[in-house]
């Protein structure tokens, strides 16, 4: 029995020896394979960012130009808006200017005839009184 005693140490000596012998190296295999592993990871998180910093660009960049362009529209329109309202100045001062003719022509001959005073788009007439 002494020497399957002798034969079942020796082999356990010998499979620690070896356990002893292979596990470092699988845990460096394991370790080199994380390694591995966080440098895709950091590629990629690279590229990504790398990405998101392009497209923020673009985005920024849309962002400025379609407010460059309400802009320049705001401003065509205030002008147009600036005219119109300078022309229904005119329009008003060439009524005025007109009634006040016809006031007068009425006050130097009462007898000649003078238009009618026609009506505006606003409901107004030529002739205020």
């Amino acid at each position: 029995m002494k020497t399957g005693l002798i034969v079942t140490v020796i082999v356990i000596v010998v499979v620690l020896a070896v356990l002893a012998f292979l596990l470092p190296r699988l845990r460096g295999r394991s370790a080199e394979g994380k390694r591995i592993q966080a440098q895709e990871h950091l590629r990629e998180a690279d590229a990504r960012s790398m990405r998101a910093e392009q497209q923020a660009a673009a985005a920024q960049e849309q962002s400025a130009g379609a407010r460059r362009e309400r802009a320049e529209m705001e401003q065509r329109l205030a002008g147009q808006e600036r005219e119109a309202q300078e022309t229904a100045a005119r329009a008003e001062r060439d009524r005025a200017e007109a009634a006040s003719l016809q006031q007068r022509a009425r006050e130097l001959a009462p007898d000649i005839d003078t238009p009618a005073p026609r009506a505006h788009e606003d409901g107004e007439s030529d002739i205020r009184g």
